[in-house]
C-alpha cells in the first residue's frame, strides 16, 4: 500500500523560508510525477508546483513562481518543495500527491494544475505565516 506522508510544515514570519518534504513509501509506488497542493482555510484547493519523476521537469504556478522550487531526491520517492519570501496569503494546509500515470500528470501539467486527477494523497502539513 502506498503510503504519501509530509512534513516539514510550521510557523514564520513573512519574508521567511520552509522547506517542505514529501515520502512515499511502498513497494508498489511507481509514481510518474508528484504535485503540492494547497488549501487555505475557506477556498478552495488549488496546485502549487509539479515535478515529474522521469526527468525531473518542473510546473510552478504563477503565484510562487521565483518563490518555490519543486525538487526531487535521487531515488524519486521524496519530493521538496522549497518555499522561499513566504507572504501570509501563503498559509494553509499543504498536501502531496502522487499519480501513477503519465497521461495524468501531462494533463494536470497542461491544465496550469487544475483539475488533477491523483492517485496517492498525503494527509497536509500546515504552513502558517504572519506579518
Amino acid at each position: 500500500q502506498v503510503q504519501l506522508v509530509e512534513s516539514g510544515g510550521g510557523s514564520v514570519q513573512a519574508g521567511g523560508s520552509l522547506r517542505l518534504s514529501c515520502e512515499a513509501s511502498g513497494y508498489t509506488y511507481s509514481g510518474k510525477c508528484m504535485v503540492w497542493f494547497r488549501q487555505a482555510p475557506g477556498k478552495e484547493r488549488e496546485g502549487v508546483a509539479l515535478i515529474y519523476s522521469g526527468g525531473g521537469s518542473t510546473y510552478l504556478v504563477d503565484s510562487v513562481k521565483g518563490r518555490f522550487t519543486i525538487s526531487q531526491d535521487n531515488t524519486k520517492r521524496t519530493s521538496y518543495l522549497q518555499m522561499n519570501s513566504l507572504k501570509p496569503e501563503d498559509t494553509a494546509m499543504y498536501y502531496c500527491a502522487a499519480s501513477d500515470d503519465f497521461v495524468s500528470c501531462s494533463y494536470c501539467d497542461k491544465a496550469g494544475l487544475y483539475n488533477c486527477a491523483m492517485d496517492y494523497w498525503g494527509k497536509g502539513t500546515l504552513v502558517t505565516i504572519s506579518s
